[in-house]
């Protein structure tokens, strides 16, 4: 035994030494893009500008997503997280976000990170981490455009059927002082993007082609009229010696094969009728005006929309939040003013007319009666802009006092039917029998409340207007929506098909990403009087 501690201990008589701590990690590493630019036009203004974004939004981003920065480099930080989920889907709220703050300021101002995430075995220590997982994601960030994250095949494998993104791989890339290429992927966080991205380069492509083509077409057709010409003058040469008149009449001739089609010609010659046709296709800059009622769709729209079947609800006074949770404390007394809800979520039908009026960012797919699924607050309430515009009606999101009031349906319980879960009365994990793994089931499957509203709980998590507060303290009294002009969070509310049965209680409560879009969130939309 003397002899084993001893050789732990490398010498005799030496304490054994510590074993450096490793992990595996994802490793998030981030650059501002054309940092040294940046401080020759403005060194001041853009530290402190820098210094702000790592304060206001790096740093609170990481926490919320639950990694940790281990350190920041001036133009850039490096952070670890456990989850490689979180840590793509906090650079992709990094990136959104900047997007945000960059739309006031410049172009040339524009502060821009690079990031690079990767999986790997790390040393941690203290106030750093080392270690080629490190390296690897450094070189990633290097390699990434302004504005965009990249990421290993390491966290692609983990995280392609998890998060609803689209990925674009890059191929394999030989990376600085790494053995073996990396397999790497750019992000795409709006997942239409990367289809989006396949037509453009496919346009290009198929231009390149048709181009090509014409220019061989427009070859051989050069050729083949070029060659009968050469051709018919020979032949008219030899019978018709005399005159020399034949030959512009030759020259007239030569597109028709035979002498009688010069009179055809010469008859159809008058056919410059043209003009008469384009005097009466003249009016055509004044039947302009049937195309240019571009202004006017909003007038055509209001007469087609499908709008949402709405519930008016006179209002009223109660209880707000429960004790359940710290996020719904504490319980305070609310007033709601009279307003309209939707009696379901918004559907897929609905939601793709608004993006088929260009007015929302994407077109959803599947069953036009399930609800909307993988929109952003910010998708939310592109589709109330549009639909309030096209109604000529004030439509809104609810805000989360109107949202609870209607949820609650007039009760006091744990749940609108009371204290203990029923199956069979909310589409939620362990609510219902019925499996939908991909998407939720068609809106209004279950029975309604008792203010007449379906899925109220479970089938989506549904955004309201209110930023996201951490508690009730503070909170409005009047039903107004607790909003503080730009905020990085807003709150949703209702649970989804995915979620358990705690999250379909009238009070719970939670938040999610401002611009980002995540597959159970949808919502519905209220109307004021």
């Amino acid at each position: 035994m003397a002899e084993i501690r001893n050789f732990k201990s490398g010498k005799s008589g030496e304490p054994p030494r510590e074993m450096t701590p490793r992990r595996l990690a994802a490793i998030v590493a981030g650059d501002i893009a054309g940092y040294s630019r940046l401080m020759q036009i403005d060194e001041e203004g853009t530290h402190g500008r820098v210094k702000r974004i790592e304060r206001d939004l790096i740093e609170p981003s990481i926490v919320e997503h639950h990694g940790k920065l281990v350190k920041t480099t001036g133009d850039g930080f490096i952070a670890i997280f456990d989850s490689p989920v979180e840590a793509v889907r906090c650079s992709i709220v990094i990136q959104q976000n900047l997007v945000g703050r960059n739309a006031s300021v410049p172009k040339h101002s524009w502060i821009e990170y690079r990031i690079g995430v990767n999986l790997g075995d790390v040393i941690i220590e203290t106030d750093d981490v080392y270690g080629d997982g490190v390296n690897i994601a450094s070189r990633l960030e290097g390699i990434a455009e302004a504005g965009q994250v990249y990421i290993s095949g390491g966290i692609y494998e983990q995280i392609k059927h998890k998060l609803v993104c689209g990925y674009e791989s890059l191929g394999d890339r030989k990376i600085k002082n790494i053995t073996d290429p990396v397999r790497v992927y750019r992000v795409l966080p709006d997942p239409a993007a990367l289809h989006r991205h396949r037509r453009r380069r496919e346009t290009i492509l198929i231009s390149l082609l048709s181009l090509t083509l014409i220019i061989i077409a427009g070859g051989i057709l050069w050729y083949m009229l070029l060659q009968p010409r050469g051709r018919i003058g020979d032949r008219a040469s030899a019978p018709v010696s005399p005159p020399t008149a034949p030959a512009p009449a030759a020259k007239q001739a030569a597109p028709q094969p035979t002498p009688t089609a010069a009179p055809a010609q010469q008859q159809a010659a008058p056919q410059p009728q043209p003009p008469p046709a384009a005097k009466q296709g003249a009016p055509l800059p004044q039947s302009a005006p049937s195309v240019a009622p571009v202004t006017a769709p909003t007038t055509q729209l209001a007469s087609s929309v499908r709008e949402p079947e709405m519930s008016p609800l006179r209002g009223g006074s109660f209880a707000m939040g429960s004790n359940e949770e710290i996020s719904e404390r504490p319980v305070h007394q609310v007033t709601v003013r009279p307003f309209a809800i939707s009696k379901f979520p918004i559907s897929v039908r609905e939601w793709n007319e608004c993006a088929a009026a260009k007015a929302c960012g994407f077109t959803a797919t599947g069953k036009d009666d399930a609800p909307i699924t993988n929109v952003s607050w910010s998708d939310a309430k592109q589709y109330v802009a549009w639909l309030a515009e096209a109604t000529r009606k004030p439509y809104r999101l609810p805000t989360e006092a109107e949202w609870e009031y209607a949820a609650r349906g007039g009760t006091q319980t744990k749940y609108w039917w009371g204290d203990q879960l029923q199956s069979g009365v909310a589409n939620c994990k362990n609510c219902t029998d019925i499996a939908a793994v991909e998407q939720p089931i068609k809106v209004g499957s279950f029975k309604p409340n008792p203010f007449g509203l379906y899925d109220m709980g479970g089938g989506v998590d549904q955004w309201v207007e209110d930023c996201w507060h951490k508690n009730y303290q503070g909170a409005p009294t009047d039903g107004s929506a607790w909003d503080e002009g730009q905020c990085g969070s807003h709150v949703i509310r209702s649970g989804s098909w995915r979620s358990d049965a705690r999250y379909v209680r009238p009070s719970n409560r939670d938040s999610y990403d401002t611009n980002v879009r995540y597959y159970t969130h949808g919502f519905r939309v209220a109307l004021s009087p």
